[in-house]
């Protein structure tokens, strides 16, 4: 019998720790780990996505400032913002909320935050460092399905992982992280022929390509175990998967839920690289030692 993963029950496990090392922060330097949200133009499921982050960081002592500023904002400004974040030892995580409007360049906006605060993990040096085993801070999505796979004892190393969905967000350094544990991996996007042919060869299943019910059944290995993480909002305002959830529920032995899987875990994994972050600043600060992380900016 399929046993559907918790992602909800596992952040929560989870966050206790977090907030005694929030309090430990704050105790020792006077003030709580900082998070800066910045959040561009009106769209709603982006607003509601800011808002649980916002929610999650008071669960766990973390303070936070959501800077909410309208569609017509300026690159230049946009950046200037960024700047000052940086500048700002309060500040210990910015988190820019996609997507952004179509005229703000998107890589300038990821590359003008600092190594040290990029909590998201989207930063090149952060991305880069997934190849070499250097990153400061991994994504926080694919952060968050590998913590589900070591709750659940699921072994990586040897196995066969394919993953579904090539994006710069979840896909490719979802199949880095777990190529670094040890497994054969194997991308898949929508340019993939037969699909299934590919799928079907999976002990693990990783799909984020979001496009709803994308894998059914009969592409899912017997005992293969599958984690969904897209997120699709349907035309009568239901939420579901990338996944057939009860056709795949028949062949899975693991499957996670949309929602209540993944998402809660990319939340805490937030908080967890914030608080990682505020506790890397405390010991350069106590040590009076220069932060070993370069600095990069585009040429």
């Amino acid at each position: 019998m399929v046993k559907v993963i918790d992602g909800r029950r596992l952040a929560e496990g989870l966050r206790p720790n977090l907030l005694r090392r929030g309090q430990a922060v704050a105790e020792r330097r006077g003030a709580p780990p900082g998070l800066a949200v910045i959040l561009v133009g009106n769209d709603p499921a982006s607003a509601v996505y800011v808002r649980n982050k916002i929610r999650a960081c008071e669960a766990v002592g973390i303070r936070s400032a959501c800077l909410r500023f309208p569609e017509s904002i300026g690159n230049a400004d946009l950046l200037e913002t960024i700047a000052n974040l940086n500048a700002d030892p309060g500040i210990d995580g910015i988190l820019v909320q996609l997507p952004l409007p179509a005229h703000i360049r998107l890589d300038q906006v990821l590359e003008a935050i600092s190594v040290q605060k990029d909590v998201d993990g989207f930063h090149l040096y952060n991305v880069g460092g997934l190849v070499t085993g250097n990153t400061i801070f991994s994504p926080c999505t694919p952060y968050g399905v590998v913590k589900l796979l070591e709750s659940e004892n699921i072994p990586i190393e040897g196995q066969n992982v394919v993953v579904v969905g090539a994006s710069n967000i979840v896909g490719k350094p979802m199949a880095l992280m777990l190529m670094a544990r040890g497994a054969t991996v194997a991308i898949c996007h929508a340019k993939t022929r037969d699909l299934a042919q590919f799928t079907i060869l999976a002990d693990i299943l990783v799909v984020a390509a979001g496009v709803p019910n994308l894998i059914i059944g009969q592409m899912v290995k017997t005992g293969a175990v599958v984690i969904d993480v897209g997120i699709n909002r349907l035309a009568d305002g239901c939420i579901t998967g990338d996944v057939d959830f009860n056709g795949v529920s028949a062949k899975a032995s693991r499957i996670t839920p949309v929602p209540g899987g993944v998402g809660p875990m990319t939340v805490t994994m937030l908080l967890e690289n914030t608080i990682a972050s505020a506790e890397r600043a405390l010991a350069h600060q106590q040590s009076h030692a220069a932060p070993d992380i370069p600095q990069f900016q585009r040429a």
